[in-house]
């Protein structure tokens, strides 16, 4: 075995995001207004482990749960050209709902996001030391989408020799 180390992966599940959207260019059902209890799925990765002997501290993720709670927990998600969203708009203004203007509301496009949001945090926090590698973003039990990437600065951060 080695002593250099090639780097440590754990995961951390959230749910109970539930919020409704739509895809009005579909030409099916999913133009219509309907709704789910996403739930979010991150692996992180690390080069060397914290002090604790954690990849990720699991409790130190509040700020990744408010981001998803912010944009997912009780909202409803259209795109940001959708031709309706002067009358959402009015809907938002009248409390009706609560409106998140998204590039792509689909599975994929949010998997991509928080998966941008969570190495956003990382990067700032632990300073290169850790990263999302993988976001699983899921609508329900039976459809989900996966991002995956490594940032350009996990590649670069130097671990420390012991």
């Amino acid at each position: 075995m080695t002593n250099q180390i090639t780097g440590f992966s754990c995961r951390k599940h959230f749910e109970g995001y539930p919020c409704c959207h739509r895809q009005w260019k579909h030409s099916g059902h999913c133009s219509f207004v309907h709704g789910y209890s996403r739930s979010f799925t991150f692996w992180f990765k690390a080069k060397e482990l914290d002090q604790h002997g954690f990849v990720v501290d699991f409790s130190r993720l509040t700020l990744l749960d408010e981001k998803l709670k912010e944009q997912f927990d009780h909202t409803f998600l259209v795109n940001r050209d959708d031709p309706l969203i002067p009358c959402w708009e009015k809907l938002h203004a009248e409390k009706a709902l609560d409106l998140r203007i998204m590039e792509n509301v689909g599975m994929e496009s949010t998997a991509r996001l928080v998966w941008e949001w969570a190495n956003q945090i990382l990067l700032k926090r632990d300073a290169g030391r850790t990263c999302c590698s993988r976001t699983k973003a899921s609508e329900n039990n039976f459809n989900s989408a996966y991002f995956e990437s490594i940032p350009d600065w996990f590649n670069s951060f130097e671990a420390n020799p012991s």
